[in-house]
């Protein structure tokens, strides 16, 4: 069966002051459950802030090392979820469904691609 990544990107500058409530705590978890007794979900995780972060990049043979925040960027990616699906279909119905999770309040975007296996 195939494995689908779920990134979260997100602008941080939307994210609530006081951090997720305990109500979408609660749906999160709820959510994470279903599907982890589901059999889907594989692993998740939420990423520490972008201020934290350090980029390397390769540029013409050269590695430059940038560390957090980055200003030139206004998404970055906050967590992740790696999901094994019967197809692109299920994933995205399971990627819908975390994002409702995190009610009206968050701003975000999944982008959901399929592991590349061998």
């Amino acid at each position: 069966m195939p494995r689908f990544m779920s990134l979260v990107k997100m602008d941080e500058s939307t994210v609530p002051a006081e951090g997720p409530s305990p109500e979408m705590m609660q749906r999160m978890g709820e959510l994470i459950e279903e599907i982890t007794k589901a059999g889907v979900m594989l692993d998740t995780a939420g990423l520490m802030p972008a201020e934290q972060g350090t980029r390397v990049h390769l540029n013409g043979g050269g590695i430059s090392v940038t560390d957090g925040p980055f200003t030139e960027t206004k998404e970055v990616v906050g967590g992740y979820a790696i999901l094994q699906c019967k197809d692109m279909a299920e994933a995205l119905e399971w990627s819908k469904r975390f994002l409702k999770a995190h009610g009206d309040d968050w701003t975000m975007t999944l982008e959901v691609r399929e592991i590349q296996e061998g």
